[in-house]
């Protein structure tokens, strides 16, 4: 095969070997890819890593991170430190041809020059582009709703509450003080529980610093539809999270739907209004559109049918893992059990298929993925959290210290654990910051205000 030249090559490359091409630079992206980069020898092959973001983001520490816990720059890993034996193309596959063994590719470059893609060939494909937010038809949701998945969102939601704090305590209005005083949380998974119990403790404590708020001015709902939360920590757990986040004045509202979010009023299932400037969403997640857009056999949700040894069923040269793939898991004791998309299973995942693909290219036998599921932390804010790991089950301090322990842990690169760990020290010796830094979103406004131009307002 002729391979077409990488965008941004001004000179042809000399020949390296097959070229394998990881789509996604996530936890299977990258650790896929710093493996890869170990393990090849010269000649052997050449990485390719496309992701549409120049670094991999630990998304365990996005609530840390929204709570001003962790600088939001130690949240992120960069890819071209960490993976210098690569080449990187940030940018996002639109497209997947694998009969051609052809990925189209939208980058930065190909935008700016008008051309709008470009097609790059590759011999060995790892599909890892992870998934995005599942969002339903609610009315209001899309104008008014905030995800959760992005070190960008956290950030942006941490001086949003900041900022609508600001507006209640300044305002003479009781309805626009009361809309500012509410947060919605919609979903009761890691994502949606952790967000808020890290929000509602720095809410909290900035609170303190307010002449006219009170801790308890602040309404903070948690809407789930279904009978419990966080299930991947058990049910005696789940059960245990709702006492402590009630016991903390926060409304958590069981089998209760997100019915509109429209003209800044949360209507729920049960019939409840509540007036809310702030709706955060975090009910669930889907495969990414790329998947859809290939010629990969896929299941019934929408992930790519994987073997168990991380291959594309039925589809030489393709490999997948993580939420973009539907994994057997051969520890499950029940037929047609499949691994959780979950970052335990990625990163393990990520570390199998790079030795499979190593094999492959060598000629030498495959290996299975085999993992048991280890169990789950959670944390529910500073000191406290819940933890169902190996079949024993924590609450309160020791399990928001075995969060931290544990995550601390996986977090990539020794740099980035010295730099938590001591901003973690560092925030057991010094107040909390409650500052909102919301106008870095709008950099040029000042200046375009200064030259003349009417000052933008907020959505």
């Amino acid at each position: 095969m002729v391979k077409a030249e990488i965008p941004g090559e001004t000179t042809p490359a000399p020949t390296s070997g097959p070229r394998i091409l990881v789509v996604g630079g996530g936890y299977v992206g990258m650790y896929t890819a710093l493996r890869l980069q170990r393990k090849l020898k010269s000649g052997e092959g050449e990485v390719v890593v496309v992701s549409p973001d120049p670094y991999m983001t630990y998304q365990p520490f996005l609530p840390e991170a929204a709570a001003g816990n962790i600088s939001p720059r130690h949240v992120v890993v960069p890819l071209r430190r960490v993976l210098p034996g690569c080449k990187i193309l940030i940018g996002e596959a639109t497209a997947i041809d694998h009969a051609t063994r052809t990925a189209t590719l939208r980058t930065l470059g190909s935008e700016e020059e008008g051309t709008g893609t470009v097609d790059l060939t590759y011999d060995e494909l790892v599909l890892a582009p992870g998934s995005v937010s599942r969002t339903l038809p609610v009315p209001g949701l899309a104008e008014h709703g905030v995800g959760f998945k992005s070190v960008e969102e956290a950030i942006g939601l941490r001086n949003h509450v900041i900022e609508q704090m600001d507006i209640a305590s300044s305002t003479r209005d009781p309805a626009i003080r009361d809309a500012a005083l509410t947060f919605v949380f919609v979903g009761g998974g890691f994502a949606g529980v952790e967000a808020l119990a890290e929000l509602e403790d720095m809410a909290r404590y900035a609170s303190r610093y307010y002449h006219n708020i009170k801790a308890d001015d602040l309404k903070w709902i948690l809407v789930e539809a279904t009978g419990r939360i966080l299930p991947e920590v058990g049910e005696e757990m789940g059960r245990y999270a709702v006492r402590e986040l009630r016991a903390r004045n926060i409304d958590v509202r069981l089998d209760t739907r997100l019915d509109s979010c429209e003209d800044r009023v949360a209507v729920l299932s049960d019939g409840t209004r509540f007036p809310t400037r702030t709706v955060v969403w975090t009910a669930g997640v889907k495969p990414h559109p790329v998947l859809a857009a290939s010629d990969l056999p896929l299941d019934g949700r929408g992930r790519l049918r994987c073997t168990t040894k991380l291959s594309v069923d039925g589809a030489e040269h393709a490999w997948a893992a993580g939420d973009a793939a539907a994994v057997p898991d051969v520890t499950a004791g029940e037929p047609g059990k499949e691994c959780a998309p979950n970052a335990q299973h990625a990163v393990r995942q990520a570390r199998v298929l790079a030795e499979n693909i190593l094999a492959s290219l060598r000629g030498e036998p495959l290996q299975d993925y085999r993992h048991a599921y280890a169990g789950s932390v959670a944390s529910l804010g500073l000191h406290k959290g819940v933890a169902h790991v190996y079949g024993r089950k924590l609450k309160g301090y020791p399990a928001w210290l075995m969060h931290r322990v544990y995550h601390l842990s996986r977090v990539p690169t020794f740099n980035r654990k010295a730099r938590v760990l001591a901003e973690w020290t560092l925030s057991g010796l010094f107040k909390r910051e409650i500052v909102s830094l919301g106008s870095l979103e709008h950099p040029r406004a000042e200046f375009e205000f200064a030259a003349g131009a009417e000052r933008p307002k907020k959505p």
